[in-house]
């Protein structure tokens, strides 16, 4: 729970399903505000795979949030093997948190959250992760056709390497004075495999759960329903944060400390 009797306003990207759609319920069951963005079932329908409507969508939350915004969680994400995935999950967030900051800064608590995956610990295409960090959406979706064109298993480099960006980013900026500045906590959250309605078709067959299990091993507790991420973003993004930053925070079941072991510092 917030610390506070007075509502927190939220603004959820991808709120009509999966992550987005539990953590807008648990947010409003707890109390607090909130708006949410997708492209239907939402309080803004926008489209974040391009630089409109970002700007819209951003202008619609601050004009519904009446120009108080008190936390950003952007779970809004695809997992498609086409380079509509790094419009949508790098530059549909990045853009979309930068718009919000400086309304987000006003706030007394001001907090940003955002999903990235487990995924981003998977092979990627080192270009297509620079082209992402460099803001050259052009040069990152040229780079992210060409993965396509070779096939399903070389386009779904996509996926993991706007996670792997994603992630750096939020590194990144969270030391930055737009962020760490105006007091504002800026994390990630790395899920595993959850059951959703982007994972529901693969997992409905033995072969499609090995072909994920054997990619993304979790020993800890199997599958996760997307409650059990809603509830850490929604902690990140409450008063009770304070000092947490710049951390992609692995809720992956164990895929994490199977993947990498115990070699991390290095």
């Amino acid at each position: 729970m917030t610390s506070t009797t007075t509502p927190r306003t939220y603004i959820v990207t991808g709120a009509g399903s999966g992550i987005g759609a539990s953590t807008a319920a648990l947010l409003r069951e707890r109390g607090e505000t909130v708006i949410g963005v997708d492209l239907k079932g939402a309080e803004i329908e926008a489209d974040l795979s391009t630089a409109a409507g970002r700007k819209s969508a951003a202008e619609s939350a601050i004009d519904l949030a009446g120009g108080s915004i008190d936390a950003v969680i952007a779970c809004a994400g695809i997992a498609a093997p086409i380079p509509l995935t790094v419009s949508v999950n790098y530059f549909g967030v990045t853009e979309f948190l930068e718009y919000l900051a400086p309304v987000l800064a006003k706030s007394a608590a001001p907090r940003a959250a955002v999903v990235s995956s487990a995924a981003s610990l998977q092979v990627n295409s080192p270009e297509l992760v620079e082209a992402l960090l460099s803001g050259d959406e052009a040069a990152a979706l040229e780079i992210g056709a060409a993965l396509a064109a070779q096939g399903p298993r070389a386009g779904y480099l996509n996926y993991p390497s706007s996670k792997r960006a994603l992630s750096r980013w939020i590194r990144r900026e969270s030391i930055t004075a737009r962020w760490a500045g105006a007091g504002i906590p800026l994390n990630a959250v790395a899920p595993g495999t959850v059951i959703s309605p982007m994972t529901e078709k693969m997992l409905a067959t033995e072969n499609g759960r090995k072909l994920v299990d054997d990619n993304m091993p979790m020993p800890l507790n199997y599958h996760s329903e997307s409650i059990v991420l809603a509830r850490l973003l929604a902690w990140l993004t409450s008063e009770e944060n304070t000092h947490t930053t710049g951390q992609t925070i692995y809720i992956d079941g164990g895929v994490d400390a199977t993947l990498r072991g115990d070699n991390i510092w290095d």
